[in-house]
């Protein structure tokens, strides 16, 4: 199904923790679901010949959670990002963070540097994870980087767009969210314009290649017209 148009696609990860407590299990054990889903949610996306996938795992809000959940979550992303790094070669997987990296424990900094470095090259699909990110704060500095610049002509949607983190990312075209709820939750404010929105009750931890090709086969059925009056 190459020619399925999809190009970009975006995930609001959600309801690891209501997994969990549905089970009577702590919430790590939710989170460390979450990413067995992550991964078969990669290979369907390849199946499916997404060439661009973003991913909202650890938004700049959530550091209001539980100090235990906040760090586990940061030692999550340390080992386990770097600890699949044979998967990613595998694959041809480039893995980019995007977010505020600045403030972020320094092992969590190393594994994103180590990772990001040892998959520049692959080119399969790119799998972006938004971690310590926020729609918001992203555009802000946008804007900031511009007046630092000291960039004196109008502020134009394409000179905010050259100046966000990884300009050269498409547009998403589809952003989907798992777990029921039906909000944006302050994510790829600024790619999402003309994004296409889908909402699924299903957990984020049942989530697997099929339903990626659940996705597209909505997504297919959608028109798309930009502002104009489509076809």
């Amino acid at each position: 199904m190459a020619d399925n148009n999809l190009e970009h696609l975006g995930i609001i990860m959600d309801g690891n923790g209501r997994w969990a407590s549905k089970r009577h299990l702590p919430r790590t054990a939710g989170h460390l679901e979450g990413l067995k889903a992550l991964k078969r949610c990669i290979l369907g996306s390849i199946e499916m010949d997404i060439k661009f996938l973003s991913l909202y795992a650890f938004s700049t809000e959530n550091w209001s959670r539980p100090k235990t959940e906040v760090n586990y979550l940061m030692n999550l992303i340390a080992t386990k990002l770097p600890g699949e790094l044979k998967f990613y070669m595998s694959k041809g997987i480039r893995i980019l963070i995007r977010g505020r990296k600045e403030n972020l424990p320094q092992n969590v900094s190393e594994a994103i540097t180590k990772v990001e470095d040892a998959t520049k090259e692959n080119s399969i699909i790119t799998v972006i994870i938004c971690f310590n990110y926020g729609g918001q704060s992203e555009i802000a500095d946008a804007i900031n980087k511009i007046i630092e610049k000291k960039i004196t002509t109008l502020i134009t949607p394409e000179l905010i767009r050259e100046n966000i983190q990884f300009p050269f990312l498409p547009p998403v075209d589809m952003i989907v969210r798992s777990a029921g709820e039906k909000r944006l939750s302050n994510f790829l404010l600024w790619e999402s314009a003309y994004s296409e929105l889908g909402f699924y009750d299903k957990l984020f931890p049942d989530w697997n290649e099929d339903f990626i090709k659940e996705i597209i086969i909505e997504f297919l059925t959608r028109t798309r017209k930009f502002g104009g009056l489509g076809k």
